[in-house]
């Protein structure tokens, strides 16, 4: 069944089709596959992202990497396509492949022709159940995922202390393990390991498809059926209940001294509601907090320590809201010439300070939806972006009609409401700060807080 949603105004068309398009197609496959459609025919091209609702977080007890490894493993052979067949095929007509995988989700997209959309599925659904796992495939990636770890972590200071950020941010939760899993054990993944997790989760009704571009919902439908649609349903998986983080109730604080920092720089997170878990209103006021706080050069953060002062050389704030269970909010900076971590920190904290203790002007607030609101329809202009906020979204726990109304909810957020989330929040009294130094007496910086 095709289930076509109508959007109500032009606010809600901020992650609607481009305008004056063909509506978002939301339908179910009769294996238990979801599919969404968003039609965009200003250029002959179109995205297919495929993503399956597994990522790290659903991973066992030593067995952290395995979702991030997979992915690898999946563009390995099938029963019936050798290896590199799939990337070849992409490449012949110019396009574009890659995966991706978080805490929540994993996801695998191409980018092209609307004519090859049809063999792009019938490949996508071949590995979904298809794939050769030996241990002459599984050893020789292990070492790719080993090295890829020690590329992008072990020879970056500052990913090292993104690791122990959320080791120590996250006490219970699986957010605290690297989505890339930690070295010693992805060094035991074995085959038995990689066929378990992908019998377990890689099936048609634990996957979402979503298809933007040069199409129309009928297509999609008609080639979605025949191929991902002869797919046999799998196991029926349990919720997604992973382990709850208990209260929040210390002040922690994550010291790296490297010498390859040159300049300093810090960070303080504290663990919030989600999109998925938030009572109404609250993942959209933090959306907004997040952007008058540290979302680009308007934010105050910017304002006040790069511009009007002059002690920083970056600073803003983040909150990712799409996870499936409670998230974080995350200030940052780093200083700059002479100036010391500390007195950074300090600044970012008093502008913290300002917005709990006298809230925000509805004006300042007013600006700071229209640039939220307008950051999602300016994606709209990428295929990919705007079949990724969808993934994202429908991979943890929300409609694609939530994602529709998004904007009228945002535009619904008051001054009040935007101070009540820093308040219960922002407490410094349980937050984790985090310290990137160079040693002592080599750069400028500071290595005295």
């Amino acid at each position: 069944m095709i289930a076509l949603q109508p959007l109500m105004t032009w606010e809600a068309a901020a992650v609607e089709a481009p305008r004056g398009k063909s509506e978002i197609g939301n339908f179910m496959l009769s294996n238990g596959m979801h599919v969404v459609v968003i039609p965009d025919h200003r250029a002959p091209i179109v995205t297919q992202m495929v993503w399956y609702k597994v990522g790290n977080a659903d991973e066992l007890p030593g067995k952290s990497g395995i979702a991030h490894f997979l992915e690898h493993l999946m563009f390995k052979s099938t029963k019936k396509h050798p290896a590199g067949e799939f990337s070849a095929k992409v490449s012949e007509i110019g396009g574009e492949q890659n995966a991706f995988t978080s805490s929540d989700y994993t996801a695998y997209y191409q980018t092209v022709t609307p004519e090859s959309l049809g063999t792009m599925m019938e490949l996508e659904a071949d590995r979904m159940r298809q794939l050769v796992l030996t241990d002459a495939v599984i050893v020789p990636e292990r070492d790719v995922i080993l090295e890829e770890r020690r590329g992008r972590v072990e020879a970056i200071p500052e990913a090292l202390l993104e690791e122990e950020m959320r080791a120590t941010l996250y006490q219970n939760h699986p957010y605290r393990i690297p989505v890339i899993g930690w070295m010693h054990e992805m060094e035991r993944l074995s085959r038995e390991d990689a066929v378990a997790f992908y019998d377990r989760y890689y099936a048609p009704n634990n996957a979402i498809l979503v298809v933007a571009g040069d199409v129309d919902t009928g297509t999609v439908h008609r080639l979605a059926e025949k191929t991902y649609g002869a797919v046999p349903r799998g196991r029926e998986l349990p919720p997604r209940v992973r382990p709850q983080e208990p209260e929040q109730n210390t002040k922690r604080t994550v010291v790296l001294t490297d010498p390859r920092v040159t300049v300093a720089s810090f960070e303080k997170s504290w663990v919030t509601t989600s999109y998925a878990t938030a009572e109404p209103g609250e993942a959209e006021a933090l959306d907004l907090l997040s952007e008058i706080l540290g979302g680009g050069k308007r934010s105050r953060i910017y304002q006040e320590l790069v511009v009007r002062q002059g002690i920083a050389s970056s600073g803003g704030a983040y909150f990712w809201g799409r996870s499936l269970d409670p998230t974080s909010f995350t200030i940052f900076g780093s200083p700059l010439g002479e100036a010391k971590v500390q007195a950074v920190e300090d600044a970012i904290d008093t502008e913290v300070r300002k917005i709990i203790d006298a809230g925000v002007p509805d004006v300042e607030l007013e600006n700071a939806k229209n640039r939220l609101v307008r950051s999602v329809i300016f994606a709209r202009d990428s295929q990919q972006e705007i079949a990724q906020l969808y993934g994202e979204a429908l991979a943890t726990g929300s409609t694609a009609y939530d994602l529709q109304v998004w904007p009228l909810r945002v535009r619904a957020v008051t001054a009040r409401e935007v101070q009540a989330v820093a308040k219960k929040y922002l407490n410094p009294d349980r937050s984790v700060a985090g310290y990137l130094l160079p040693p002592a007496n080599t750069f400028s910086g500071d290595q005295k807080r």
